[in-house]
């Protein structure tokens, strides 16, 4: 009597393992991102602020392309198109440069709204007591402006943890990446999806409470 073999195997532990180290990769490349395109972002919105019609002309509509033009674009194209100028990145390197860009683009109007956020008579004000203007800065706008946008910021550090999943396209093994490659194998995506879902919600979940904590600090 002939035997069937089967090539499917089911979902074990050492999967379970494997969907967190791509989830530790996930949270890697996020928060490497977050950290210096909010850096970028800040300086961005500041020379938005103050550069009026001259960032008009230049930076603003190089922030408007990376903003408009799908995320998954932006990696591939950039991801061919780096070797040509020289640049030979791998998969982690290359989407690091673009979610970090695509990052900065997007905190870049949250800063300039925070900035916009602190009225002018207030600033006088800080000025008339002697303050120069980086210490103007520092201590009345960053914590004024600061806590107005700070929703908004967290509502795009967020939106780029979920947006990580697309670096996937460049072969980077990453949470979504490893349920894509657990699936073929083993041929169960509700239970594999639900997991990886249960990771990025663990990913996200303490982030967004401490954003509410803070937010009810502030409040009091």
């Amino acid at each position: 009597m002939e035997t069937t073999q089967s090539f499917f195997s089911g979902f074990t532990p050492y999967d379970l393992l494997f969907l967190g180290e791509a989830a530790l990769r996930t949270l890697w490349i996020s928060v490497l991102s977050i950290s210096i395109g909010t850096v970028l972002g800040a300086i961005f919105g500041w020379i938005l602020y103050e550069g009026r019609w001259i960032a008009t002309l230049t930076i603003a509509p190089v922030l408007d392309i990376f903003r408009s033009v799908p995320l998954i674009i932006q990696l591939v194209l950039f991801y061919n198109f780096a070797p040509i100028v020289g640049l030979n990145l791998d998969p982690f390197a290359s989407g690091l440069v673009i979610l970090t860009i695509y990052t900065a683009a997007l905190v870049a109007n949250v800063a300039r709204g925070g900035i916009e956020a602190v009225g002018q008579p207030m600033r006088r004000a800080a000025r008339s007591l002697g303050m120069t203007y980086w210490q103007d800065l520092r201590h009345v706008v960053l914590p004024i402006g600061g806590r107005a946008v700070f929703p908004s910021w967290v509502g795009v550090a967020l939106g780029v943890m979920k947006d990580s999943a697309l670096v996937s396209v460049l072969g980077y093994v990453e949470l979504l990446k490893a349920s894509q490659i657990l699936i073929t194998r083993t041929q169960e995506p509700f239970l594999i999806l639900t997991v990886a879902g249960a990771f990025y919600f663990a990913l996200s979940y303490p982030l967004s409470r401490y954003a509410t904590h803070l937010e009810n600090r502030w409040a009091q």
